[in-house]
């Protein structure tokens, strides 16, 4: 004999078991359709990181000063006339953060477009191909995956004398793409055997369509994560060689500030302006990039997203209070309530 299970239906409060009109309906898809811009740490990131593109867009052309330009207010700390303060040779701060803003964001995101578009390319082609391409790639990217960047890196920029802001990126592109690339085949080799995938091939659809239509848009979460963690080595990477002297100090970036700052003994003059905008600007950069981070991480997981909360909303805007041991459903009472009610539906065994 079987017991038959608990029946579960959604009721729209007021309704009964009516649908919901029609009218409702584009409300609700344009809030599925916005759902990571309402996550707040996303938002919060995209706004920190929307101002600092729009310095690097401006900034040298509403700088008050020019950076390199020197005067007799040596070392004076911020003031009407310098907002930041000026540096040993009477240069304004301030300029220098505006002016060094676009050196740091194009590399950064040059950078992390590099390391994306090879990661994708070698990591997706040889967790979908397999074979001896995958065991070829995979050689490969242990092989990239084992050489220290950073070492590398400065032993490149420190032969090619004035190396460009282009250059420094397509070393740290060049160097930093491997782990994405292992990521990427580990989630492809996952894929690849779904029904999904076994359905396109079977229907005659070429490689190249497979991937860019069926595996792409299931990874996109991955590899926007990985161009994000990308972006911010590739920021934290060039202010390092700027700090340590390694690239051109002609130009400007916050790691020449900090250059100029230490080897002027900023910290012993207690000229504290001449070395905290620029950390201040690296750290928030970076807590803006971990915050899109952490909103694509819960975007995409659904367990992320509701992890610590008791109350959750339903798509047709009711709530749902999370009980622990059961599953919260939406039960089918005629009962008028503002919300929809919880109730627990034990599964039945068959019985013997």
């Amino acid at each position: 004999m079987t017991i038959p299970t608990s029946s579960i239906e959604q009721v729209i409060p007021g309704q009964g078991s009516m649908a919901q009109p029609e009218a409702a309906k584009p409300s609700r898809a344009k809030r599925q359709r916005f759902l990571f811009v309402r996550n707040k740490k996303a938002a919060t990131g995209l706004v920190i990181l929307g101002v600092y593109v729009l310095i690097a867009i401006i900034g040298p052309w509403i700088a008050p000063y020019d950076p390199s330009a020197r005067s007799n207010d040596l070392v004076q700390g911020p003031s009407a006339a310098h907002w930041f303060g000026t540096t040993h040779l009477g240069q304004d701060v301030f300029s220098q953060i505006l002016e060094g803003t676009r050196s740091v964001m194009l590399v950064g995101f040059l950078a992390g477009a590099i390391a994306t578009t090879l990661s994708v390319l070698i990591g997706v082609t040889a967790g979908y191909l397999g074979g001896k391409m995958d065991d070829s790639l995979s050689v490969l990217t242990n092989v990239v995956l084992v050489i220290p960047a950073v070492p590398l890196m400065i032993i490149i920029t420190s032969v090619l004398n004035n190396a460009s802001d282009t250059l420094v990126a397509l070393v740290i592109g060049l160097t930093s793409w491997s782990w994405n690339a292992r990521v990427l085949r580990a989630q492809t080799l996952s894929l690849r055997r779904r029904d999904f995938v076994e359905a396109s091939r079977a229907s005659g659809e070429r490689t190249w369509r497979i991937i860019v239509f069926e595996l792409m848009p299931n990874l996109t979460a991955v590899i926007a994560s990985g161009f994000v963690g990308t972006v911010i080595f590739a920021v934290l990477s060039e202010i390092t060689l700027a700090f340590i002297g390694v690239v051109s100090n002609s130009g400007w970036n916050w790691g020449t500030i900090l250059f100029w700052a230490q080897g002027q003994q900023a910290l012993g003059q207690d000229a504290w302006w001449w070395f905290v905008p620029a950390g201040l600007a690296i750290a928030l950069l970076g807590t803006s990039l971990s915050l899109i981070n952490f909103g694509i991480d819960e975007f995409v997981s659904p367990r992320l997203r509701s992890a610590g909360k008791t109350k959750l909303k339903t798509a047709s805007g009711g709530t749902v209070r999370m009980r622990i041991g059961f599953t919260p459903v939406l039960s089918n009472s005629a009962t008028p309530h503002t919300h929809a009610k919880v109730v627990a539906t034990p599964v039945m065994r068959e019985a013997k």
